[in-house]
């Protein structure tokens, strides 16, 4: 990886969604809308124990799809699986770029680890408390 690439994050919306049981299959869109927006302060900041900035990449399917990319995260709708979205992006990242999943699928996680890619777990993208909280 070189020094001026940003680590890129792949987040399985559908499985970070679905690990909190607090109602999102009534309104899935929502739910991804959320995710998009708690992830923004991520992409300068960076992840437990990867620091920032990073490029995040929110991949919805179903009817998620159509949400918008914000300042911060890039949101890609797949046409199909989003578990193939997501393998397909692992494995453009390559080898010249750190690649990290945020995921519990532990198919997926075996999928995209063939290309190199790291997984972490849903909890790692829990929403960052606000910026004068994180500077004490």
């Amino acid at each position: 990886m070189s020094d001026d690439e940003a680590v890129l994050v792949i987040v399985d919306a559908a499985n970070v969604v679905g690990s909190v049981p607090d109602g999102w299959w009534r309104d899935r869109r929502g739910a991804a809308v959320r995710l998009r927006d708690s992830l923004v302060p991520y992409a300068a900041a960076g992840l437990p124990g990867l620091p920032g900035p990073v490029e995040i990449v929110l991949v919805v399917e179903g009817a998620a799809r159509g949400v918008d990319s914000v300042a911060g995260v890039r949101v890609a709708s797949a046409p199909g699986s989003g578990d193939d979205l997501i393998a397909e992006l692992a494995a453009a990242a390559g080898p010249d770029q750190e690649c990290v999943v945020v995921t519990a699928d532990r198919g997926l996680r075996q999928r995209v680890e063939a290309y190199g890619a790291r997984c972490v777990g849903p909890r790692t993208v829990r929403p960052l408390p606000p910026a004068s909280e994180r500077e004490r």
